[in-house]
């Protein structure tokens, strides 16, 4: 069974720049979080663009090579549409499962969380200064959050240089239950993954886990809070 939900607010932003999309193909789910960068103009129109050509591009099939080759092309399509006054940029998330198997792909700070059993066993790293700062030693996990080069991403679609994308993919156990989160930094910069287990624990559904980490959010931001975006996957 395969159940979803998600979401895309504006926060305390003039625009959204996020962008959210979710496709169901014959037992089989495809995911996306995209974020555009905000400071480089066209942040909307580069996550859009996004998950449009990811999503269109997906044949239903769990396959990491085919992921990636979407998404390179969404990355070439933002290209083409940048001029020397709008750099647009965007991270993704991109998660697909169908039939025990699923695939994900990821670039810049946007991540994804899975869970097994409500119980989190994994989490994208981000690719930042921040994450790079942890990498070498100079703050803990935790610190990303408000570190003061957190919004400094190294990798995005429509950068200048050729784009890396990091995959991985899961053969899921039989008789589990398995959680999916992708999220926005907008959205994980408030909810912390202890908040993220406790709240799925106590959820029947993933509208109902999804608005009680909304919940925490909403109380903890200020006016002025960035976009923030989910979309929650169980599979069980």
């Amino acid at each position: 069974m395969i159940k979803t939900a998600s979401y895309t607010e504006i926060g305390g932003r003039s625009c959204n720049e996020d962008s959210v999309g979710i496709r169901v193909e014959d037992k089989g789910i495809l995911a996306i979080v995209a974020d555009g960068l905000g400071g480089h103009g066209g942040g909307d129109i580069a996550s859009r663009l996004t998950v449009d050509i990811v999503s269109e591009g997906w044949s239903g099939k769990v396959d990491a090579d085919e992921l990636c080759a979407n998404i390179q092309k969404a990355h070439e399509e933002i290209r083409k549409l940048q001029s020397p006054a709008c750099k647009m940029k965007s991270t993704i998330t991109a998660l697909c499962y169908s039939h025990g198997k699923c695939v994900w792909a990821h670039c810049g700070d946007s991540r994804i969380y899975r869970f097994k059993n409500d119980k989190l066993e994994f989490q994208t790293l981000d690719h930042s200064a921040s994450q790079l700062a942890v990498y070498l030693g100079q703050i803990t996990p935790a610190e990303i959050r408000f570190h003061e080069d957190r919004s400094r991403i190294l990798r995005a679609l429509g950068q200048d240089d050729e784009l890396k994308i990091d995959t991985g993919s899961l053969d899921l156990v039989k008789g589990e239950k398995y959680a999916f989160l992708l999220c926005s930094d907008g959205f994980w910069e408030y909810v912390l993954e202890d908040e993220m287990e406790l709240d799925l624990k106590n959820s029947a559904t993933p509208g109902e886990w999804v608005r009680r980490m909304r919940k925490r959010l909403l109380e903890r931001v200020p006016k002025d809070n960035d976009n923030n975006t989910a979309a929650a996957v169980w599979v069980y």
